[in-house]
């Protein structure tokens, strides 16, 4: 028998328009009855709900910021006229049984300027006030210690935890759960997420939305809530993207409360769920909206399977996916064709909590020049992959290709990990990183002093033998003096460099030395851009032909290009991996991209806000 659906709110819209008298009291539903535009100013009704909530804040949202804004603010209408409304976004705090009625005279407008505004164009929302906030239940009215926030979808004048989520799954951009099939969709089966839950005695939708708002209070930014005990509901806290991440986090999770909350239902007892007692998850979560590093790009495959390569000649060996929490952490990197993770940049991303946003140049690249890559490359599916365990301080790395000599691999991903990795900390900074692959063992010790964030000195033993051994010696020191006029406005210039040395049981080629780190820190930026490095492993990979040791080269994007974040400007645009270019001057224009490298690695970005919505559906 096939199970009966709750009509969209576009569909019971036409359904119903022109039928009947216009009415204050909003349907059990919380849609309006009528469609007919607002020719008189006239209240704007109706009710806040988990139970029935007195003295909370609910605002018409006109701006779309998430927040009340107060007067005078300007908007825009559809024509593109400018309005400005002098007592801002109509308010209100909710009364008995929650409802609330919003002064709409505001919105009338001189008809020789704008027609009048209608309040049914745009969502309503409402704050719970912790400390003031009531909530109605059959053994009294109950104060309210957590603060969350719920909306509803444009013309839906029922504010509860159901309509939030209808009305952010819409924000997001995916499909009306009622004109979809997935597993939330059969999970919530029949329940009107629009109603008045309460009004109708539907006990189930009443746990859900219980169930709802307690996720969403645990998520709820604990100094805005502070704001709001000693106010009123008005202050603003959250940013757009906060609240949009918010609002992601709980469509993305909907669907393990529900799932609790059917668990607790013994034979779909759902009047007797003991809400508050249930193990919801407890998911962290990022308010900032950073650029994170979606994928890298590997070229590395040489013409006749010879390095290095014209730039012409280079072809994709590899792409690198990285994947995220709601808290902008990395939970993996998957490689399509091979990587080789780094021990140095490992150590960068867990000084940062994980959250790669926070290492400033993201994930400098950690390579396979292994022609072998190309091919697994070319093969449907991934090949490698790194994932991380940041509760526990480990990571392991797994792969299914040969591209790695002495490392064993699995037919597929999921078993055996070809490395394990687990870190010490003191002072929020590793200690001692270890890869145990094996028989071999290999130590990080990192060496912070005279570090930036970009770098810092490190011992690297493998089975005791102390291999490489990096000493930042000196500190990062401005060449202004050395910088010729004519190329003070270069888009790159290397403008500052720190000494280096390396040590340790690797061979060191003539030539190799001096070493100097190069940046560009003009503007008060740190931005890498190129360093020196001996990798045994590499150089001796098949066809690889390099005595000299390796240099990575960075590039940026073009401040006045799309790609340049204002706020991230150590964003790499892309990197190259050439033959090792010696000590070089101080004060120069960067060399321009290479015409041949080993290895060409192309960055791309995106919002955490934009990735964590693509996984929604």
């Amino acid at each position: 028998m096939k199970r009966l659906l709750p009509i969209s709110v576009a569909l019971f819209t036409l359904a119903l328009a022109g039928c009947g008298e216009e009415s204050d009291e909003s349907p059990v539903d919380g849609r309006d009855f009528d469609a007919q535009d607002y020719s008189e100013p006239r209240p704007y009704t109706g009710r806040v709900i988990d139970g029935y909530l007195r003295n909370a804040r609910v605002w018409l949202d006109m701006d779309g910021d998430s927040q009340y804004t107060p007067g005078p603010m300007t908007i825009k209408n559809s024509a593109g006229t400018e309005i400005t409304l002098p007592n801002g976004e109509p308010t209100a705090m909710t009364g008995e049984d929650g409802k609330f009625t919003l002064d709409t005279t505001g919105l009338v407008q001189d008809p020789l300027v704008s027609p009048d505004i209608d309040p049914r164009d745009f969502p309503l929302f409402a704050v719970i006030i912790p400390g003031q906030t009531l909530e109605q239940t059959r053994m009294g009215e109950v104060e309210l210690e957590d603060a969350y926030m719920l909306s509803a979808p444009p013309g839906v004048r029922n504010v509860t935890p159901l309509s939030t989520l209808v009305r952010q799954r819409r924000v997001i951009g995916v499909r009306d759960l009622t004109a979809t099939t997935n597993d939330l969709a059969d999970a919530l089966g029949n329940v009107n997420l629009l109603s008045d839950y309460v009004k109708s005695g539907d006990h189930r939708a009443h746990a859900y939305a219980r169930a709802f708002a307690r996720f969403m209070a645990s998520q709820f930014p604990d100094d805005y809530a502070s704001l709001l005990r000693g106010g009123d509901g008005r202050e603003r806290f959250l940013s757009k993207d906060a609240a949009f991440l918010l609002g992601v986090s709980f469509v993305r999770n909907a669907l393990d409360v529900v799932k609790v909350v059917d668990e607790a239902a013994s034979q779909g007892n759902y009047e007797n769920v003991d809400v508050d007692g249930l193990a919801l998850p407890e998911v962290p979560i990022e308010l900032e909206d950073p650029m994170i590093l979606e994928r890298q790009t590997v070229l590395a495959r040489g013409e006749g399977s010879e390095l290095p390569a014209s730039m012409s000649n280079l072809g994709v060996s590899a792409e690198l996916v990285f994947d995220y929490s709601e808290d902008g952490r990395v939970t993996s990197i998957t490689g399509h064709g091979c990587m080789m993770p780094s021990l140095r940049e490992m150590a960068r991303l867990i000084n940062a909590g994980g959250k790669i946003a926070n290492t400033g140049t993201q994930w400098m690249p950690g390579i396979s020049l292994s022609q072998e890559s190309a091919g697994f490359y070319e093969d449907e599916g991934p090949d490698e992959r790194l994932v991380f365990d940041w509760e526990n301080r480990r990571a392991t790395f797994e792969t299914t290709t040969g591209c790695h000599p002495g490392l064993a691999s699995s037919s597929a991903l999921g078993g055996v990990a070809a490395i394990s990795y687990e870190w010490t900390m003191a002072n929020t900074q590793v200690q001692e990183l270890i890869a145990m692959s094996g028989d071999k063992t290999e130590v990080l010790e990192p060496d912070y002093q005279l570090g930036t964030d970009a770098f810092f000195g490190f011992t690297r033993t493998v089975d005791g033998t102390e291999e490489e051994i990096m000493t930042l010696s000196g500190d990062v020191e401005s060449c202004d003096a050395a910088i010729d006029p004519d190329d003070a406005g270069a888009a790159l210039l290397v403008s500052a460099q720190q000494p280096y040395t390396v040590s340790g049981s690797i061979p060191q080629p003539d030539g190799f030395s001096p070493l100097a780190l190069e940046f560009d820190n003009r503007n008060d930026r740190l931005r890498p851009l190129r360093f020196g490095f001996l990798d045994p492993d590499m150089a001796s990979t098949t066809g690889v032909n390099n005595i000299e040791g390796f240099d990575w080269a960075f590039y940026y994007p073009f401040e006045t290009s799309n790609e340049f974040v204002e706020e991230q400007p150590n964003l790499i645009g892309t990197a190259y991996l050439n033959r090792r270019g010696g000590s070089r001057a101080c004060g120069r224009e960067f060399e321009r991209m290479p015409s041949a490298a080993y290895a060409r690695v192309n960055y791309t970005y995106q919002r955490l806000s934009e990735y964590l919505s693509g996984l929604v559906e």
